[in-house]
């Protein structure tokens, strides 16, 4: 939308989160729980975005590293009109309307953010000075109290350090959203006064001033107070999680994804999953990560920042983070793939084979126990159960090479840098220290002894 700039109040510690973390950099489905208001900023183009930091500052910017946001700093926590007298700088020259938003409210969608400015933006001439959000709650305690007249009205907004009498008992509460005429907001942010219970500027003493002035007020009330309530506490953090994630199951059955338990598919914000892929319960899709189309992804199974190819099954319990995956592979159980893999497509991965920075060809297996550590493996190798690549000398990283079409016998060990050439076979309880050509045996086992009744030798007392 045109004309519009938007100021995120990040600022508090959040005491009740009982953290040393800054409350807006809690994560809720993968990200921090100010990404989501910035997001649904970007999504309506807010022209300018401008955070308000306080505690942990430095950790907020280096978590929104992206220049198109600006930053303003609120040294002493001092109210809400007080933050956003800091952004005011940001904000020179600007004509328009601003969004005020508080980081700490991710459930927010961009429905909700795009009414808003459509309901304040709908009066034409007359459209008022400022909108706000209200939510009608069971539980009011700790938010400012809705004050409407006889003609419901909104007039103004009373704190609850500042309620008195029955002003306690109502319902309807400010969900500290907001959209303000720019030339209102800097005409009347400075006439704040401190003159409470708290000794702060109230940005919704805004409200009073308007209508004092003659100037409309309006109000946008909720109807889901949980999308535009703040989380204040690691229950209400869980809840959001929750809710967050039933959205997110949500979409993707919607959109052909079979997900036999929702309430235990832990899926994050972002992550993509093609149609007729099935999921089930106990999976955690994690960060970046992307699943094809027809996959299958057993239970506790943990998929992070990568990519598995279409027709694809990761069997129960494997982890997998930051590799590629191509079509029609098969990974696990019990499997590990570490940061760094590009894994060709109908490769076999079986139970407990850990893969690490490596590139592994197309149709290559390794069925069980084994570890494949900086290594590129070619096409249609076979890998033996207890094969390990010694890529560690104790002060640096080797790479091995499995040429296409090597055969691997169980129980062998590579030691890199090595290179296996192609279509060579390695006995069974081999060690490779050399290079081997293409198409010969290499084997080092220990010619067998049989000694005859040793055992019963070895028994008599």
């Amino acid at each position: 939308m045109k004309n519009i700039a938007a100021i995120i109040l990040a600022a508090g510690k959040g005491t009740r989160m009982k953290s040393k973390l800054p409350k807006v950099l809690h994560q809720v489905c993968g990200f921090p729980m100010l990404h989501y208001p910035i997001a649904q900023l970007r999504s309506l183009k807010a022209g300018r975005i401008i955070v308000v930091t306080g505690y942990g500052g430095d950790a907020v910017r280096e978590a929104f590293p992206d220049k198109k946001i600006a930053f303003a700093v609120q040294k002493e926590q001092l109210g809400t009109g007080h933050a956003v007298m800091q952004a005011m700088g940001a904000l020179k020259g600007f004509a328009g309307d601003v969004l005020i938003l508080s980081g700490d409210v991710p459930l927010i969608t961009h429905e909700t953010v795009d009414g808003l400015v459509r309901f304040h933006r709908g009066g034409g001439k007359g459209r008022p000075a400022l909108t706000l959000v209200t939510a009608v709650v069971a539980e009011p305690s700790g938010y400012g109290r809705i004050i409407r007249d006889e003609n419901n009205s909104v007039v103004r907004v009373i704190e609850e350090k500042d309620c008195k009498g029955g002003e306690r008992r109502i319902q309807e509460v400010n969900a500290g959203i907001y959209i303000v005429r720019s030339e209102f907001l800097f005409e009347n942010l400075k006439k704040l006064k401190n003159r409470n219970a708290a000794s702060e500027y109230y940005l919704p003493d805004l409200i009073g001033m308007a209508v004092k002035a003659g100037r409309k007020a309006r109000a946008l009330t909720h109807i889901d107070a949980g999308e535009v309530m703040g989380i204040n506490n690691r229950v209400e953090l869980a809840e959001a999680n929750r809710i967050m994630r039933e959205r997110i199951a949500d979409e993707l059955m919607r959109s052909g994804v079979t997900i036999i338990d929702p309430l235990n598919a832990y899926i994050d914000s972002g992550v993509k999953v093609g149609a007729d892929t099935v999921i089930y319960p106990g999976a955690h899709l994690l960060g970046h990560t992307v699943i094809g189309a027809d996959c299958v992804i057993e239970e506790g199974s943990r998929i992070k920042d990568s990519a598995v190819g279409s027709g694809s099954t990761v069997r129960s319990y494997s982890i997998i983070e930051s590799t590629m995956t191509g079509k029609d592979v098969a990974i696990g159980p019990f499997a590990r793939l570490r940061p760094g893999n590009v894994i060709a497509d109908k490769v076999r991965i079986g139970n407990f084979v850990e893969v690490k920075n490596s590139s592994v060809g197309k149709g290559t297996k390794a069925n069980h126990l084994s570890y494949i550590g900086d290594a590129v493996v070619g096409a249609g190798v076979n890998i033996g159960a207890g094969t390990i690549t010694c890529n560690y000398d104790g002060a640096k990283k080797h790479r091995t090479v499995i040429e296409d079409g090597a055969f691997i016998g169980s129980d062998t060990q590579l030691v890199a840098p090595v290179r296996v050439g192609k279509g060579a076979y390695v006995g069974s309880g081999t060690t490779v220290t050399k290079d081997v050509p293409p198409g010969a045996l290499v084997i080092t086992r220990v010619k067998e002894r049989v000694i005859e009744d040793w055992a019963k030798k070895r028994m008599k007392p």
